[in-house]
């Protein structure tokens, strides 16, 4: 046998002779009829996928030291309390914290105290914009080699609540003065892209990837057009993505993102990778049978996970209908240490690559969204064709087409619209109201809303209770 490889002295088989094998096989039945299926992207899935699909195709390769990170999600209404749960976060397997800040009244000192700076990644996740809350963060980093995301995203609050924080040229001045004290420290990014809002919302993939796409240009001709210097070889940005059930596009999505930010960022002379923090989406998630959940986040960060993420975050089994909850929290932690280091998911980051059916997604994928998001960018850009309700129409169509595939069941989740338990009770059991509440407000967009698959079906067997 040849030293060069395994298969080498068996004879290349070509896709033609694999598909006319399939199609003696099928004994008349046809086959695109058959084998083949559509997503909800529009994107044909063949049985089998061969060298030849990859043919001329540019690849995707992760970066050598890719290693992705455990992150733990934390409320700070106190500052010490919250510094106490993200050292006990730390010790017991999370490295990263991301502290979702409600107001003001932080106190960054107490909040950050203890913690290693240097070696633990820390976002934030601020629901103000406040220039003075920046000043006394930086002031207490300073000097610390800390390695910080604040996430800042102006458009992603615009699109949640039809509203700036206070208004398009406040806003835009507030960012840029953050982004002024920030730019020349190392370690510190300041600019974030939620796009996991289209997700939740029931954008398919391509949608996602386009519209992420877009809000990142929007960031990226401000500061181009603010001042010449503020974009300057790096433009440090995380995106923050939600990763739903379907396992191989979902990885693919990730890999897809990666490509198309990278020849974005090459028409401004910009050299820097993104930064992606994945979590598993809310859309696909139960009120009942919600041990389920558990199976659903499991292979969702698995998706994550191969598809490149650098940081992954957990959703609890009960996140839709509980508070904090210590013991969901610690399960949520394990699920990614046991990938980590039971599964050696540390060191398959990079599995992905060259496997023909991903490698063909992702190729499909990006291209779809790049057509998509150069459409958007001929119109006039990703916030004129929110404003003009182009964006959220374009939601609602997928998340209706989705929705119909759920209530005919098409698209199943177990427990809920199959294969229900009958006896299975909630109603004495919610913390949190899982269903969205809309509250009449006077808005200069229409908001993007997050919408679950199940809500009508579980509202009905709740009130059957």
């Amino acid at each position: 046998m040849s030293d060069q490889g395994l298969f080498d002295e068996f004879p290349e088989v070509s896709a033609k002779q694999w598909k006319q094998k399939i199609q003696f096989d099928l004994k008349g039945a046809d086959y695109n009829e058959t084998l083949l299926w559509e997503s909800l992207e529009g994107i044909k899935v063949k049985p089998f996928y061969h060298a030849e699909d990859l043919q001329n195709a540019k690849t995707l390769k992760l970066p050598k030291d890719h290693n992705w990170k455990i992150a733990q999600t934390i409320f700070v209404g106190d500052s010490k309390k919250a510094n106490t749960k993200a050292l006990d976060c730390l010790k017991r397997g999370a490295e990263s914290i991301v502290f979702t800040i409600p107001n003001k009244n932080v106190g960054f000192k107490e909040l950050l105290s203890k913690i290693d700076l240097e070696h633990i990644p820390i976002h934030f996740n601020f629901q103000f914009l406040d220039i003075e809350s920046i000043k006394n963060l930086l002031e207490f980093t300073d000097g610390k080699k800390a390695k910080i995301n604040l996430n800042i995203d102006l458009i992603t609050n615009l699109t949640k609540a039809g509203n700036w924080f206070h208004n398009l040229e406040k806003d835009h001045l507030l960012l840029e003065k953050i982004y002024s004290l920030t730019s020349t420290k190392k370690g510190i990014a300041t600019i974030s892209v939620d796009t996991s809002i289209y997700q939740n919302a029931g954008a398919n993939m391509v949608q996602q990837l386009a519209y992420g796409l877009a809000h990142a240009n929007e960031y990226l001709n401000h500061f181009s057009n603010a001042t010449a210097s503020a974009v300057e070889r790096s433009f440090p940005i995380t995106f923050k993505v939600a990763v739903s059930g379907n396992y191989f596009f979902e990885i693919a999505k990730l890999r897809a993102l990666k490509w198309l930010w990278q020849s974005l960022i090459t028409e401004y002379g910009i050299e820097n990778d993104c930064h992606i923090m994945a979590i598993p989406s809310k859309r696909n998630k139960t009120l009942y049978d919600y041990n389920v959940n558990m199976l659903r986040t499991t292979s969702e960060c698995m998706s994550a996970i191969l598809g490149g993420a650098d940081t992954v975050t957990n959703l609890t089994y009960d996140a839709i209908y509980h508070k904090d909850n210590e013991f969901g929290e610690r399960i949520a932690r394990n699920q990614l240490l046991l990938l980590k280091e039971e599964s050696y998911f540390n060191q398959i980051s990079k599995a992905a690559e060259g496997t023909y059916y991903i490698e063909s997604l992702t190729q499909q994928l990006a291209e779809r969204a790049l057509e998509l998001f150069k459409q958007i960018e001929n119109s006039g850009g990703f916030l004129s064709e929110l404003k003009k309700g182009v964006i959220q129409r374009k939601i609602k169509e997928s998340a209706e087409k989705e929705q119909q595939l759920f209530n005919t069941k098409e698209i199943t989740l177990v427990g809920t619209n199959k294969y229900q338990n009958t006896q299975d009770r909630m109603k004495d059991d919610l913390e949190l109201y899982p269903f969205v509440k809309i509250q009449p407000r006077k808005t200069i967009i229409e908001p993007i809303i997050e919408r679950r698959l199940a809500e009508a079906l579980e509202q009905k067997r709740l009130g059957d209770e």
